[in-house]
């Protein structure tokens, strides 16, 4: 399994909480769509990427910010540059109030088959308070276009630890939106970043979070909320109506190969060795690496076989079906409990752990404490 992330940084606004690499403008500059075609030129030349692609990814930024025409050119490059398979997921993500039914239908003519919206809360005040560019009624206007433009699969973010945000309120987003039957529900928490808006209100006293217990609380109680409803947790924070997994994040968590293009982007691709690209982070330099006819790369980083190892430890003990015991064998010719033995005990001796003849995987209280359980195999 092999994908594609394209990233497009432009949002009307930042979020108080953003600390992607992102602008604020109010449409996706001609000059940035070229400067992206011309690197999927230049990458599909080069030739050391997977022979076919089974997901593509847009990601932000707000992608939603492409016109009809911007996003079909796209696609039409990418598809005539790279082998993407009839089956292919093929991933948006769109901000309510960016999007009008005619942009909507002209992203599924291009061929876009799944959404993720981004709500973050079905409660205005708590919107207004993160900075989000919407409300909850623009949310649901958004969601009825995009079914009535033929999508189908559909992902519905959702946050918890907000500022302010009561318990009540997260259970009864969780709750609106789980009637609106939607396909998946990423429900996450807030991550305050340093420098972000949001981080220097609360660092001055302006805005209160809701403390550790009452954030954890919030995660529990959703876990069994959404699990309760039909949902299964499938990672970290991703829930999904049977069928419905998200396979661009699935082959990340499995430390598949990708190609990342854009502004900041990264790829993990086999060169003989597991190697790891990342795109420089400065529009400018971008802009003019590519206009010299070169990719725009900041680094370059060749693996370790046992750097690699960890990886796909550190991303598959995300899932909550683990470690895959047969494929980390075939690509390591070895089995994860002989590689990490010390650490193996440590997860036993705390009773995080799950071990199967298929898989080893980490127990809900293990997922609770990933950071921590990480730290064993290091």
């Amino acid at each position: 399994m092999a994908g594609i992330y394209l990233h497009i940084p432009f949002c009307v606004r930042k979020c108080a909480y953003c600390d992607f690499v992102s602008f604020a403008e109010g449409s996706v500059p001609e000059s940035y769509v070229e400067a992206l075609l011309t690197e999927l030129e230049l990458v599909a030349r080069g030739g050391e990427y997977p022979a076919a692609f089974d997901t593509v990814f847009f990601g932000g930024g707000t992608p939603s910010l492409l016109s009809g025409g911007q996003m079909r050119r796209i696609l039409e490059t990418l598809f005539s540059r790279f082998s993407i398979r009839d089956s292919a997921e093929i991933s948006m993500e769109c901000n309510p109030g960016t999007v009008t039914p005619e942009k909507l239908a002209a992203y599924r003519a291009a061929g876009i088959n799944r959404l993720s919206i981004g709500l973050q809360s079905t409660h205005d005040v708590l919107l207004k308070e993160i900075g989000r560019i919407h409300n909850f009624a623009q949310f649901l206007e958004t969601l009825s276009n995009a079914r009535a433009a033929g999508f189908d699969n559909i992902n519905i973010d959702l946050m918890h630890g907000l500022p302010n945000q009561t318990l009540e309120q997260y259970l009864s987003s969780l709750e609106t939106v789980c009637d609106l039957d939607v396909q998946h529900i990423s429900a996450y928490s807030l991550i305050l970043e340093e420098h972000t808006p949001l981080f220097l209100r609360v660092e001055n006293g302006g805005v209160l979070l809701p403390d550790e217990d009452l954030v954890a609380d919030m995660q529990d109680a959703g876990i069994d909320f959404l699990e309760q409803r039909g949902y299964h947790r499938y990672e970290i924070s991703n829930f999904a109506q049977d069928g419905f997994e998200c396979r661009h994040n699935l082959n990340y968590w499995n430390n598949g190969e990708y190609l990342g293009f854009g502004i900041a982007a990264h790829a993990a691709v086999r060169q003989k060795r597991w190697t790891r690209f990342a795109n420089v982070d400065s529009l400018d330099e971008y802009y003019r690496l590519l206009a010299r006819g070169k990719r725009p790369l900041a680094e370059t980083i060749r693996l370790t076989p046992r750097d690699e190892m960890f990886e796909c430890v550190m991303l598959g003990l995300r899932l909550v079906r683990g470690v895959d015991r047969a494929r980390f064998f075939a690509r390591f010719q070895l089995d994860i409990a002989e590689a990490y033995p010390l650490a193996m005990e440590k997860l036993r001796k705390r009773d995080w752990v799950i071990e199967t003849a298929d898989a080893i995987a980490l127990n809900r209280k293990g997922l609770d404490l990933q950071n921590e359980a990480l730290g064993f195999f290091m």
